[in-house]
Formats: structure tokens, C-alpha cells, sequence
């Protein structure tokens, strides 16, 4: 047995906790401890990370910046007949380059590279082309290789990942609404809104003369969907009070307009609306402010600096509050090793690869731990959110994040802050036109406490004069990699945690402003009143997640156990006769299928390989174990998100693993509800799906009910949802007796005062004390990891 002074404090501290009144021998060992500290030699210090060997290249990594720049030369060789335009010069007649990203990998080329000798797979550019110059205009992705580019690189559209009948094309009216098409309508809004300038002025103090005339003194924004089919496009604009949260002070006034096509001479006025009434035409407008039946009852305050995200002394002070909040260090240095050139982590059993892209983001492949894997791939799929309310920004706004790039909106991450001291930081980047754009350390990876122990028990006790003869506990630990995304209004969190016991736990936040409304005494139905002019709009997030699970090979099925309720007799409970007992219904889920969380959590479901069982005979598998806000859509038949959401319309799903379902949406999908590019409800096609490669999409996210603790922001307390991936008889036993950070306690019951016997397994608490006048921690700055890339 090991003894140190400063690990009896910790057993003085385990037994003074104790539900038991403490014992004298308890108050003697803490005196004791306190009065001769050891200082067991471990730095508080943490450099960087130890560098890891990835087994084998990494096979998902995005393009190399050279690859992009020598794609975009390509296709604007005049030899490809492509005919464009570059971007900077081009009108939404031309033909452009909107964006150049990488090809998803497909698995059957994968599999034999990572876990054989095959050829490692070609790599291919995803290109999106607006192509305004043709006949019908429309968005075409193309796939461009293979890379490098040389004589054998070929363009060819990329359709086979989109199963709405059309490819890789969007028709023109449902096409990404850029910087191009905005100037189409800008004319439009100039000359309606300045036509009523006069009204605005007077109910708001405020007026939109254009977004580039001085003297305009309002903001415009239009959400989406802007069509239905493609067949149509509109535009349903809101204005509201310039500053840096105007998101928070949209006034009540809308413009809606049709927008079809590439000739502005065919856009037309559909109405305004303000007051909750709808004007078709700029004389009825007129008529009704005449009337004076358009007074505004409610101001916005944009002078006192309410919705800035700084300190408020007005809020008044809270004690100690001016000495920095506990913090995690990685005590003695890290715990993990990485390549960072591969993108490749190892942890206490765990390896995994990362990749990103502009669309997704951070990617996860290859998850393995203690050399088996579990999953091929985790992914974040979309981001979406619904609103409701009655007007026509809140009415009709459905994001999809994706087709805002998500990817290229992960930003720098605040050390001490948005990640603990010490984290190791990597940078992200992702092509822009015919260069490669960097953000500086926008992933970080750390290890923390779990804030629980990972296993305890307390032996012995309550017959005896001891408060327990022995104590086991095993601390609780995870590495993390977390990027925050800030798509516009919000900021995501995206969290995937590896635990020591062999879990997986993802896990989304949601903060930042508010998309509000205009406050209407009359609709608190749609949130409640939040500042002095603006209510909060009620609305969903649901993100949307991709398992493609690989338990111990390819062949998986989906295990479920319903807890039912049922009459039994027992025998030696005569006089009970027929009572009720649980019992456990167990099956196999026999066919691709979309589902939700049983009532009450009254089903387990675990994806299973039939063909390997643990030392007991079971199945080895993992189960899916929902956290906190596991939700869906709420509204399941909206004309907005009516076929382009299916994706968030079910707690789960389940499909085959086919290469031509890389993804449950498309990007440009928001703009097409009624007619989508990809239909994620045509994946479910009755295909069996025992001992098949599985996939599971589920989804997370939170039912905003908007609240005045949204000003200035969302807090991320509230706005979380989780999910956690459990080891299901995947072993013969847990995943802790392995872990040497563990303390057993044993009472020498032979002594009177029952000195304790301490084992530490060579694993010593560490003493980071330091004098009063010197700071409490010293820590290393952020490491940072940057890419061997040619820029």
C-alpha cells in the first residue's frame, strides 16, 4: 500500500462526506494532511500535446489549396466550354464559380484502404456553377478529378448523391440568393420603399432609400424559402433599426415582392404589410395611414446599450466576482497525442480522424477504441431552424445552415472561455473562389473532469463502529473537441466527447440574438414581450446528425427493448394471485424505418453485430441513450419545410449504408419544400436492415419558448440537447478497472481508531499550490497547430 499525506487528505475528505458523523481518527488525519502537504513533483503546466503516428493517410482530408487553385484554373481554361465569368465581374446572366469544396469519399473505396491493402481512393472537387448564361438558367454541382489535376481530370456533374430527380440542379428561382441576385432586387426595394418613405418616417422615425444611399436609415433582411418548385421566386423582407443587434429591433413594417428569373423588369410589388394587415398596393397603404389607422404604439430603446454583450453595472455586483471562475487544467501535461498533419487523435484507448468542410463542418471518421471500431463516420448534417408568428418574416422563415456555408462560419475560440486554459487549438479552412481562407484556432481539443466520478462504492458500514471497511472510486474523465459556428444571428456549440469508459456523448448549445419580432400585445401565443418594442419569436432548432455505425465490422443490426407490462402468477405468492410485473420485449428491427423515443424512455435501442458476443454469450453492441432535448419538427406538414425537412421530422431513423445517401439533405434544398433536389424520405424503401451496414440519423435540438433571459442573448445553460453512444455488452465487463486514477481506502479494523490503508496506484494527487502573492495557475498558452499547406 501507498501512503502520502496529501492522498490521506483526500480519504479524510471521502469519509468526512460520508452520510455517517465523522469520527475523531477523521478530524486527526485532516489536521494532519493540512499541516505537512507533500508536493508530489507534478507540473501544473500543460505544452503541447504529444504527436501521434495515424496508422494510415487520411483518406476524408479536405483538398489542398494547391488542389483548389489548380481546379478553379481549370475550369476557367476556355478549353472546358464552361464560358465563365469570374465572380467579381459577373451578373446573374453569366456563368460562375459560386464555391469549390471536397467530394465526400464514397465507403466501399474507403473500407479497403483503411483496413487493407487497397489503392487509397481518388480525391475529387465538389464545384457548385451558377449558370445564369444558359437557355434555363439554373445551379449545377460538377465533381472535378481526380486530383491532382493532370491530363486524367475529367468535369462531370455530380447527380448521384441527390435523389429528387433533377441531380445536381437547382433550378434558378430556388438557387442560392447571392450577392449576384440581391442586386437584382435592390432597385425594387429602393423604389417602393422610398415611394413611402414618407410613412415610415413618420410611424418609425426611420426610412430604407436604398442600401447604399446615405441617408437610409433602416436595415432590410429576407429570410427563406424564396420559392416553392423553382418555379417562382419571392422575397418577404423585413426592416428594422440599424446597430450591431438589429436583430432585436425589427420595426413593424414588410415589404413582399416577386422576384422571378434574370430580368428585373419582371419583378413585381405583392404587398406590405404592417399592423397585422395586408396592403396589396402602395395606395391602399396610403389610404390606411391617412386614416390614422397606422400609429405605433411601442418604441424601440436604441440608446442605452441593452443588447450588447458586455458588462452591465446597472445589474449591480455579486462577491468574489472579481477573481477569475475555476477553470480546467490538464495537470501534469496532456493526456491525448495528436498528428496533426493527418488529423489524427489518440486517447486512452480511443483514435479517430477529423476532416471539414465548408457545409459541415468538423467531421469525425474512423472512431475505434481499443483498436475496434464503432463508427466509420459522425457527422453533423444540418442545422435548421422553424418560426411561427403572424407576419410574414416569422411566418415563413425556415433556415437550413447549411446553405449558408456552416462550415466557414467556425471561428476563433476564446481560451479560458469558450475552452479551457491550455487547449490544443487547430486551425479550419476552407476555399474561397481561387484562394484558401484560414480562421485561426476555430477547433480546439481538451480533457476535462466529467464533474462526477466514473464509478464509486462505499463497502461496509452501519453494523460496525466504521463508517465503511472500504472505499473504491474512479474518476471521471473525457476529451472533447468542440467548435462554435456563428451562422448569422446564432452561435452553435458542437461538442463530441470521448469518456474514459468507452462512451460517446455529442452534445449541441445554442446562443446568440434572437430572430424577434415586432411586439403585438394581441399574439403572446407566439412569444412573450421581451424589450420595450419586441417580443420573442417562438420558433424550433432542430440539428440533424449522422451514426454510420460499423460495430466490429459492417454487419449490424438494430436491437429493441420495449419494457412492457404484464399479468404474471408466481407460486410462492399465492395470496397476490395475478399481478402486474415489467418484462423486457426484446427484437430486431426488421426494415429502414423513421421513428421516435418510446414514451416515458420505455425501449432501449442498440445497434448490435449478431455475429460477435462477449464472454457471456450476448451480442456486442452500443446503445443509443437520449440525453437532454432530444427533439423533432413540431410542424410535420408546413408549406415551408413540407418535402426538403424530412430529415427533422423523427427523433431517429435507421437506413442501409449506400454510397449515394452520403447526405440526408442538400444544401440548396430550402428554397424547393414542395419539389426538393433531395428527398430524404425516399432512403425508406422497406430495404432489410439486420446484419446490414447501418446508419442512424438522429436529431437533436431544443424548443426555443423565447424568454426576457434572451436579452442580449440566448444563454447556453437552457439551449442544449444531447446524445450519448453506451457500450451495450460490447465488453465482458465495464471500462474502468484498467484506469489507474482510481483511490481504494481500506479500515484497518485491527487498530481502535481504524487507520486507513491507501493505495494510489502510483497515481498521486497533485499539489499545485504556489505562494499567496504569486498567481494561483500558471499556464501555457494556446497551442496551435497549423496545416502543411502551401498557400
Amino acid at each position: 500500500m501507498i501512503f502520502t499525506t496529501g492522498s490521506l487528505l483526500l480519504a479524510a475528505q471521502l469519509v468526512a462526506a460520508s452520510a455517517l458523523p465523522p469520527l475523531g481518527y477523521e478530524r486527526k488525519l485532516l489536521k494532519e494532511a493540512l499541516a505537512s502537504r507533500d508536493v508530489s513533483g507534478i507540473s501544473c503546466s500543460d505544452g503541447p500535446a504529444p504527436k501521434a503516428s495515424a496508422p494510415k493517410t487520411n483518406v476524408w482530408a479536405p483538398i489542398t489549396p494547391n488542389d483548389n487553385r489548380a481546379v478553379w484554373d481549370y475550369l476557367y481554361d476556355p478549353a472546358t466550354g464552361l464560358n465563365l465569368t469570374h465572380p467579381d465581374n459577373a451578373t446573374a446572366s453569366d456563368n460562375y464559380v459560386f464555391w469549390i469544396d471536397t467530394i465526400h469519399s464514397n465507403k466501399s473505396a474507403v473500407l479497403p484502404y483503411i483496413d487493407g491493402d487497397g489503392p487509397l481512393p481518388p480525391k475529387y472537387a465538389r464545384v457548385v456553377i451558377f449558370e445564369g448564361g444558359k437557355a434555363e438558367p439554373n445551379s449545377q454541382e460538377y465533381m472535378v478529378g481526380p486530383l491532382p489535376v493532370s491530363n486524367t481530370t475529367t468535369i462531370q456533374p455530380y447527380d448521384y448523391p441527390f435523389n429528387g430527380g433533377s441531380g445536381g440542379s437547382v433550378p434558378f428561382n430556388a438557387r442560392y440568393v447571392d450577392s449576384v441576385k440581391t442586386a437584382l432586387t435592390e432597385p425594387l426595394m429602393a423604389e417602393l420603399m422610398t415611394n413611402v418613405s414618407d410613412i415610415t418616417q413618420a410611424l418609425f422615425n426611420a426610412s430604407y432609400l436604398g442600401s447604399s444611399n446615405e441617408n437610409t436609415t433602416l436595415t432590410s433582411t429576407a429570410g427563406t424559402p424564396v420559392s416553392f418548385d423553382g418555379t417562382q421566386q419571392f422575397r418577404n423582407i423585413m426592416f428594422r433599426l440599424p446597430g450591431v443587434a438589429s436583430y432585436l429591433t425589427p420595426i413593424d413594417f414588410f415589404l413582399l415582392i416577386n422576384c422571378p428569373g434574370t430580368d428585373p423588369s419582371q419583378f413585381s410589388l405583392k404587398g406590405f404589410v404592417t399592423g397585422s394587415q395586408f396592403y396589396e398596393t402602395e395606395e391602399a397603404l396610403r389610404t390606411a395611414f391617412e386614416a390614422g389607422e397606422l400609429a405605433q404604439e411601442f418604441e424601440h430603446d436604441t440608446e442605452s446599450g441593452w443588447p450588447i454583450v458586455d458588462y452591465k453595472p446597472e445589474l449591480g455586483s455579486r462577491p468574489y466576482d472579481d477573481q477569475f471562475a475555476p477553470t480546467s487544467i490538464e495537470l501534469g501535461g496532456k493526456r491525448y497525442a495528436v498528428d496533426a498533419k493527418e488529423r489524427y487523435v489518440e486517447y486512452m484507448g480511443w483514435s479517430w480522424y477529423w476532416s471539414e468542410s465548408r457545409l459541415y463542418g468538423v467531421t469525425f471518421y474512423d472512431i475505434k477504441f481499443k483498436g475496434e471500431r464503432i463508427l466509420y463516420e459522425l457527422s453533423m448534417q444540418e442545422a435548421m431552424a422553424q418560426y411561427a408568428g403572424n407576419q410574414p418574416k416569422a411566418a415563413n422563415t425556415v433556415y437550413h445552415d447549411t446553405y449558408y456555408s456552416l462550415g466557414t462560419d467556425i471561428a476563433t475560440l476564446i481560451e479560458g472561455f469558450d475552452v479551457p486554459l491550455g487547449s490544443s487549438c487547430f486551425n479550419i479552412s476552407y476555399n474561397e473562389l481561387n484562394g484558401t481562407t484560414i480562421n485561426q484556432d476555430a477547433m480546439c481539443i481538451f480533457e476535462t473532469d466529467s464533474g462526477y466520478p466514473l464509478s464509486r462504492h462505499r463497502y461496509g458500514g452501519g453494523n460496525t463502529s466504521y463508517p465503511f471497511t472500504s472505499l473504491g472510486v474512479v474518476k471521471g474523465s473525457a476529451l472533447t473537441t468542440r467548435t462554435i459556428a456563428t451562422v448569422g444571428n446564432y452561435d452553435y456549440m458542437f461538442d463530441v466527447s470521448m469518456h474514459v469508459d468507452a462512451s460517446i456523448e455529442i452534445t449541441v448549445r445554442a446562443s446568440g440574438y434572437l430572430q424577434s419580432s415586432f411586439y403585438y400585445p394581441d399574439q403572446g401565443r407566439f412569444g412573450p414581450r421581451i424589450q420595450q418594442a419586441t417580443q420573442g419569436s417562438l420558433h424550433d432548432h432542430i440539428i440533424n446528425y449522422k451514426a454510420d455505425f460499423d460495430v466490429l465490422g459492417t454487419s449490424n443490426s438494430l436491437q429493441v427493448s420495449e419494457l412492457v407490462t404484464v399479468n404474471v402468477t408466481q407460486p410462492w405468492f399465492p395470496e397476490l394471485g395475478s399481478f402486474p410485473q415489467m418484462e423486457m420485449n426484446t427484437s430486431m428491427m426488421s426494415t429502414e424505418q423513421q421513428w421516435n423515443w418510446a414514451p416515458n424512455n420505455n425501449a432501449m435501442y442498440v445497434v448490435l453485430n449478431q455475429n460477435e458476443t462477449n464472454a457471456w454469450g450476448e451480442p456486442r453492441g452500443y446503445r443509443l441513450v437520449p440525453g437532454r432535448s432530444d427533439i423533432h419538427l413540431t410542424i410535420l406538414d408546413s408549406p415551408w419545410s413540407l418535402k426538403n425537412s424530412e430529415f427533422a421530422k423523427s427523433h431517429l431513423a435507421v437506413t442501409k449504408q449506400h454510397d449515394t445517401e452520403p447526405y440526408s439533405n442538400s444544401w440548396q434544398n430550402i428554397n424547393l419544400p414542395s419539389k426538393p433536389q433531395h428527398d430524404f424520405s425516399k432512403f425508406f424503401n422497406d430495404e432489410s436492415i439486420e446484419q446490414e451496414d447501418l446508419v442512424v440519423w438522429f436529431n437533436l435540438g431544443m424548443h426555443h419558448y423565447t424568454r426576457s433571459e434572451d436579452i442580449p442573448v440566448t444563454l447556453f445553460t437552457e439551449a442544449a440537447s444531447s446524445i450519448v453512444f453506451a457500450p451495450q455488452n460490447f465488453f465482458d465487463r465495464a471500462q474502468d478497472g484498467d484506469l489507474k486514477n482510481r483511490r481504494w481506502i481500506v479500515v484497518d479494523q485491527s487498530t481502535e481508531e481504524g487507520a486507513l490503508e491507501y493505495e494510489d496506484y502510483g497515481v498521486a494527487l497533485p499539489q499545485c499550490m504556489v505562494a499567496p502573492t504569486e498567481p494561483v495557475l500558471e499556464v501555457s498558452p494556446t497551442v496551435n497547430y497549423e496545416f502543411e499547406a502551401e498557400l
